[in-house]
């Protein structure tokens, strides 16, 4: 189970933060995070939001609680992307290396076969 949180925005909407483990553990080749991810999802509520990542293959996501909700500047970055969904690496223990937020379809790449 993933640790995440959300909120709710003044126009209904909601932004959905879940801190996940390595991709590359769970069968996404070809992903670039070496630690857990942090992904971000802006939608209509939370069911349509745990949707969306569900959608993209990643099965088993579920949100309960609000233990890890996102925080204004992550709010913003999500708002300010045309997919309303992106990623970065998590912090590991409360360590925050600045990263830029990423398109979800760079976590999900296939590798591209080598000859």
């Amino acid at each position: 189970m993933a640790a995440g949180g959300f909120c709710k925005l003044p126009n209904g909407s909601v932004v959905v933060a879940l801190n996940l483990p390595s991709p590359a553990a769970d069968g996404f080749a070809g992903s670039t995070a070496p630690g857990g991810v942090r992904v971000l999802v802006h939608a209509q509520n939370r069911a349509r939001a745990l949707t969306r990542l569900r959608n993209l293959g990643m099965r088993a996501i579920y949100l309960r609680g609000n233990a890890a909700p996102p925080t204004p500047d992550e709010i913003t970055a999500v708002l300010h992307h045309p997919d309303g969904l992106i990623w970065r690496t998590a912090p590991d223990n409360g360590v925050t290396v600045i990263e830029l937020w990423r398109p979800i379809r760079s976590l999900l790449r296939r590798p591209t076969p080598q000859a």
